[in-house]
């Protein structure tokens, strides 16, 4: 795999583990990667979430403890646990090779991240895909761009365990080779097609930009066409985790 560019990545990439918290989370880790599980905490109330999880790690001589909450709050280095919390193997993005591996093509949306920094942004985003359908998700080489991370992860609500999440470093030239395939659009706030218009005789890419600035002008040029939702004046714009909800919504 790849080196993670985002900076809480390469901070996080020092460890040998990742946090996972959260009923939702633990349960897709213990579902799609149990090989992945180090360890387990949990508080006495999840009692009944930890108990076949705690099996499993008894038959594979894992680690796992029933802990107070403020010693789990210690542990995950958040309040915000859930009441449980594994320590998996780090997972990162994985760098997209050529030809791009059959599980990019597996779902009918894929949304496309372009120096979305924030990565609870991301693990929205990754929730709202995985609802609608999607398989799969693409983040580009801008090193603004959020991997995969423990806040990530705990805001996926379980979803990036269903999701292959893949690394585009040349994102341009990525969607110049995936244009056959998808309908590549990128999300702008103005001067778009309304989500009505986009065709849809193909799977569609949906291309979505750093809430400042946008896609780059790069990924812009790459694309096909673009989408713009519109909403009342008062404010310029939703937030890019919620603008995609309502875009997957309206293209699926």
């Amino acid at each position: 795999m790849h080196e993670p560019l985002h900076p809480a990545a390469r901070r996080a990439a020092q460890r040998d583990f990742q946090r996972i918290c959260g009923v939702n989370a633990v349960r897709a880790l213990f579902l799609r990667r149990p090989e992945a599980v180090l360890a387990l905490n949990y508080v006495e109330a999840r009692r009944p979430v930890a108990g076949p999880l705690c099996r499993y790690l008894a038959r594979h001589r894992r680690p796992y403890d029933e802990v107070t909450p403020e010693r789990l709050a210690r542990l995950a280095g958040t309040e915000h646990h859930g009441g449980i919390m594994a320590l998996a193997a780090p997972r990162w993005a994985e760098e997209l090779g050529a030809p791009p591996p059959p599980s990019l093509f597996a779902g009918r949306l894929l949304p496309v991240l372009d120096g979305i920094g924030n990565p609870h942004n991301l693990g929205a985003i990754a929730r709202t895909a995985c609802f609608f359908g999607a398989r799969a998700l693409l983040l580009s080489g801008d090193e603004r761009q959020a991997d995969l991370s423990e806040a990530a992860f705990r805001t996926a609500e379980g979803a990036l365990e269903h999701l292959s999440v893949f690394r585009a470093p040349d994102l341009p030239g990525t969607l110049r080779r995936l244009s056959g395939q998808f309908t590549t659009v990128a999300a702008v706030a103005k001067g778009g097609v309304p989500p009505a218009q986009v065709p849809r005789g193909k799977p569609i890419a949906l291309v979505l930009g750093n809430e400042e600035t946008g896609p780059a002008p790069e990924v812009l040029a790459a694309c096909q066409g673009t989408v713009t939702l519109e909403g009342s004046p008062l404010v310029e714009s939703l937030n890019v985790a919620a603008a995609t909800a309502v875009l997957l919504h309206a293209l699926r």
